[in-house]
């Protein structure tokens, strides 16, 4: 696997370097000891996925708070998605930078968003599957998020917002100092 730094410290688009032959390819998608050589999360205690209808639909900004802090790695197993990680972490070089890349079933990228971050992704395209794989369970008291559109972060999605839940429409914004919400 290659390791491409993004513009957010601790993040990168992982990609996986498949080995084709007449019958198709096969690649790695994960490997603790190699993410250890990368000071990356090397644990995996959940995996989850997601299935998404319609093309615009957005899901985010997610995160959970200490001691619940989770890495994630991203992958789109059908369709496509725009994938956003926002640096969270107050003593980070990068904080409140944001990047995004866009994932699909063909490529081989995936986006590991490490621990403190927030993370998030709209659909590029109809009937889209995204992979994630959790260094922690989810823990629904530890659950926080801010809103996609918080003008301090200045995200910038590619399509119209088509379906997105209450719950990612109530997050806060950022707080006038651009601290991230003390969700309850």
């Amino acid at each position: 696997m290659i390791y491409h730094p993004t513009r957010v410290a601790g993040a990168f688009v992982v990609e996986r370097q498949p080995h084709t032959d007449h019958r198709g390819s096969f690649a790695r998608a994960w490997c603790a000891a190699e993410a250890r050589t990368h000071g990356l999360a090397d644990q995996i205690a959940q995996v989850n996925v997601s299935r998404n209808r319609l093309r615009g639909t957005l899901r985010g900004l997610h995160y959970q708070a200490t001691p619940h802090a989770e890495a994630k790695l991203i992958a789109c197993t059908a369709g496509a998605l725009y994938d956003v990680v926002v640096d969270l972490r107050p003593n980070s070089p990068t904080f409140l930078a944001w990047d995004a890349v866009e994932l699909d079933a063909e490529s081989e990228r995936q986006l590991y968003v490490p621990p403190g971050c927030a993370h998030g992704f709209q659909t590029l395209r109809d009937n889209t599957q995204v992979l994630y794989l959790m260094s922690t369970p989810h823990a629904p008291r530890a659950a926080r998020g801010i809103r996609y559109d918080d003008p301090t972060l200045h995200i910038t999605w590619p399509l119209p917002v088509t379906a997105i839940s209450e719950t990612d429409l109530a997050w806060p914004f950022c707080d006038p100092d651009g601290l991230p919400p003390a969700n309850p």
